[in-house]
């Protein structure tokens, strides 16, 4: 709904998620670079920094006794545990500039969406698939940042990842990936247009089901009618 005359506008909350691989870190720093409307969510992390990551920029980079103090004092709207390393959003990152009026894209974890979906009704959620499960694996091994076993570890979450795909509004698969830039952006200028029925019949979650787009067509039940 628009606001009415003299209402400010309030930020929309984008929450951008994907199996680990599927190139959201890309899409998500593209939509930052291009879309001055947006701003990123720097979470926290107990993960190691990866080459050229930069503390404060990349991720909020801490480790594990500062993550669980932040845990107790309630200071995270979301966290969860990805292979051996903690990850969380604080409550800080959204309410300034959602308040001010301005989006904020949160590129998370499949665990700590689900927890937002809770907590934030204002939220908008949109995930990346890859095109199939061959090709995923493909790019984990192609990243070499991983051994081995961290690969087959999130190769089998992944699995579980994309079966979470309906508890989000749209689905863009990144098999070309300035497509899936422009189908993401498309579904950002439909959310703030107030034309949200557009956005979900060209990207809604049903309608990738049913076709079933990416690696969701290697789900169990692919194309079968679904429901919440």
């Amino acid at each position: 709904m628009t606001p009415g005359h003299g209402a400010p506008r309030r930020g929309i909350p984008f929450v951008v998620s994907a199996p680990s691989g599927t190139g959201k870190t890309t899409v998500c720093r593209a939509l930052i670079e291009r879309d001055p409307r947006i701003e990123f969510s720097v979470s926290h992390t107990t993960r190691a920094p990866r080459a050229g990551e930069r503390d404060g920029v990349d991720y909020h980079f801490v480790d594990e006794e500062t993550f669980l103090a932040m845990v107790k004092h309630g200071r995270f709207l979301e966290h969860a545990e990805y292979s051996g390393s903690l990850y969380g959003t604080s409550h800080e990152a959204l309410d300034a500039p959602i308040a001010a009026g301005r989006d904020v894209l949160l590129e998370i974890e499949v665990q700590g969406a689900a927890q937002v979906r809770e907590r934030r009704a204002d939220a908008r959620f949109i995930f990346l698939v890859p095109p199939s499960m061959a090709e995923l694996e493909e790019r984990l091994r192609g990243r070499g940042t991983d051994a081995p076993e961290v690969i087959a570890r999130r190769l089998a979450v992944s699995v579980n990842e994309l079966a979470a795909v309906r508890g989000f509004d749209y689905v863009v698969v990144n098999d070309a990936l300035e497509d899936a830039i422009a189908a993401v952006a498309e579904i950002l200028a439909a959310e703030r247009a107030g034309e949200r029925r557009r956005a979900l019949e060209r990207h809604g979650r049903e309608a990738a089901l049913a076709r079933g787009a990416g690696a969701l067509a290697e789900l169990p039940g692919a194309g079968a009618p679904t429901s919440d």
